[in-house]
């Protein structure tokens, strides 16, 4: 498979097959979106058949307020950037959980082993559960936290705070006391931009 987006093209959509639902060009990558329903397979030939043997990253997106809450479709997906090193190629792989209220995915662990950790982090982040991974639990936030601080309905001052008391010597939750407050950020203008 050449490295020309268009060739690529054309070879994925004969390779995945009714599991694309979409194709996107964008900085000069190439964006896949392939129907949960079956990932597993799909991703198996992306990396057995199209030389995408290194999977370099993973992320979750809330596309809740995407485009100023225009958004019309699913609100969680996952995000895989591939690599093909015989081919010199990137691809994204973008996969939308099927339900908004559970989302839920399958664990490409089996696939790539280095997503262990990417997934527990979008599980921690954005509360999307992969089923079939080895040891899914938090790896970011602290084991008593409620709720998911990458969601985009997630308050900015969360719901508990944790702290120290002298008294009971010991870590305490409590409600958070913080203040909501607005912060205008200053303008920079361009005339006097660089200047003291």
């Amino acid at each position: 498979m050449a490295a020309d987006l268009s060739t690529l093209r054309t070879s994925l959509t004969g390779l995945l097959g009714d599991k694309l639902t979409g194709m996107e060009e964008r900085l000069g990558e190439l964006t896949v979106v392939v129907k949960a329903a079956g990932m597993l397979g799909a991703l198996t030939r992306l990396r057995d058949a199209a030389g995408f043997e290194q999977m370099i990253d993973l992320c979750g997106v809330d596309y809740s307020a995407y485009g100023d809450g225009a958004w019309e479709g699913r609100r969680f997906a996952i995000v895989y950037h591939l690599l093909s090193v015989a081919h010199n190629t990137r691809l994204r792989v973008r996969i939308f959980a099927e339900e908004d209220d559970f989302p839920l995915l399958e664990s490409v662990t089996d696939i790539w082993p280095c997503a262990n950790w990417y997934e527990r982090e979008a599980f921690d982040l954005y509360g999307i559960v992969f089923t079939g991974h080895p040891d899914l639990r938090r790896i970011l936030t602290d084991y008593g936290f409620v709720g998911n601080p990458f969601r985009k309905d997630f308050p900015l001052s969360g719901h508990v705070e944790m702290r120290y008391d002298p008294e009971q010597q010991r870590v305490v939750y409590q409600s958070v006391s913080i203040e909501p407050r607005e912060v205008t950020p200053r303008i920079i203008r361009e005339e006097n931009y660089g200047r003291n």
